[in-house]
């Protein structure tokens, strides 16, 4: 290494924002013929590319309130030797990747500290959802800003939030494992129908809705016996999943580990959803959809309260909807999540009928919308970002 040999400082705060730094790596890496050094923030996948983390981001991945508030004092001391380390350093830009409430506190007090450097966010805050005033707030200290979904640069423009530029989604790097070959996914006459249930990846998810929809797939099953029901479960729920689904009246297929989640997206005909990014994922994989959600009294409130004072948007909650500017898909949100509605849905989408026909033509217009220009994959459109700033 020279002097000359740039420094690129990243941040990650759990394991979804190592996977998205590590391509950025990968990517930066070919730009600059290798010759760049990193520091930051990461797990297994950033160091093993060379980057020096300035301790283990274990310590601030956290989810779940009850578990932030016991790991409070250690992350508040992560965060300001976060800051001391990357205004030592003094990098040629600083990139802090999701985690919101761990990486936009490093950038607030780098932005103080040495103003100098300049700030890259990679995914943006769900900003168009609730609590849009944190799009100008964000600019103060974000110089530029990656977007997954590809309307989030209009929202930021239109919030006065920092300069956006869409890179793509990583579910569009993965489409051969989520699309079926030939045969894998059978015609719908063909006797065996498939329906995957995803009650969500949080306990709390899972607490809301297994039961609306293990109600749900026993009037399905009344009326459609033939059809087979899937449930991919993450794994440090599957226990507790299958607790929950005992008293069920059909019991599901009960399936765990990626290449098996995977597996059942490329075999099914229909899915029952938690809202969440599992929703682009059926919608990229081609499966027609109800989605479903209940939140917490807290997050009632709040929405109530956005309600009377505008403050956010919620026309609509699934991605793919607000991707696609209309509501494709289904979407029932508190008390709206009947399991006689819910499985009066379904019904139609396990058939060849015009509501599931027309599901699935809007959910072919995805491509075209997701796509980059020029062809470029998410981690090449990311890098360029990255270095034209670091060259600001």
């Amino acid at each position: 290494m020279t002097e000359t040999t740039p420094m690129i400082c990243l941040v990650a705060g759990e394991e979804s924002g190592d996977q998205l730094g590590s391509e950025l790596m990968k990517a930066i890496n070919v730009r600059l013929n290798s010759k760049v050094r990193y520091c930051g923030v990461g797990g297994e996948r950033m160091t093993s590319l060379g980057l020096t983390s300035f301790f283990d981001m274990t310590d601030v991945s956290v989810m779940g309130l009850s578990a932030v508030l016991a790991r409070l004092p250690l992350i508040v001391r992560r965060v300001y030797q976060t800051v001391d380390a990357v205004v030592a350093q003094d990098p040629s830009v600083l990139v802090i990747i999701d985690s919101p409430d761990f990486t936009h506190s490093v950038a607030k007090r780098v932005r103080k500290r040495a103003p100098h450097i300049p700030i890259v966010g990679y995914v943006s805050p769900s900003v168009w959802a609730w609590r849009p005033g944190r799009a100008r707030k964000m600019s103060a200290y974000v110089d530029e800003l990656l977007a997954l979904l590809p309307f989030e640069p209009d929202v930021h423009k239109r919030l006065g939030g920092p300069r956006t530029h869409y890179v793509g989604h990583p579910l569009g790097e993965n489409l051969a494992q989520l699309r079926p070959s030939a045969g894998e996914r059978s015609v719908l006459d063909a006797g065996k129908r498939v329906l995957l249930v995803l009650p969500g990846s949080r306990g709390s998810e899972i607490n809301r809705l297994l039961s609306d929809f293990g109600d749900t797939v026993a009037l399905i099953k009344d009326e459609m016996p033939d059809v087979d029901v899937l449930l991919p479960a993450v794994a440090h729920l599957e226990d507790r999943i299958r607790e929950g689904v005992a008293d069920w009246k059909y019991k599901p297929d009960i399936v765990s580990g990626l290449e098996a989640k995977n597996a059942a997206f490329r075999r099914a005909h229909a899915a029952l959803a938690a809202s969440g990014t599992v929703s682009l994922e059926l919608a990229l994989s081609g499966v027609p959809m109800v989605v479903a959600y209940r939140v917490d009294w807290f997050f009632r409130r709040l929405k109530e309260l956005n309600r009377i004072l505008k403050l956010a948007n919620f026309d609509s909650f699934v991605l793919p909807n607000i991707i696609l500017g209309n509501k494709a898909i289904p979407e029932f949100l508190d008390e709206e999540v009947q399991a006689v509605v819910l499985a009066d849905k379904l019904r139609l989408l396990l058939d060849d009928s015009p509501e599931r026909n027309a599901q699935l033509a809007e959910l072919a217009r995805l491509d075209d919308l997701m796509r980059l220009p020029d062809g470029h994959s998410q981690r090449e459109a990311a890098a360029d970002v990255v270095l034209e700033a670091m060259r600001k």
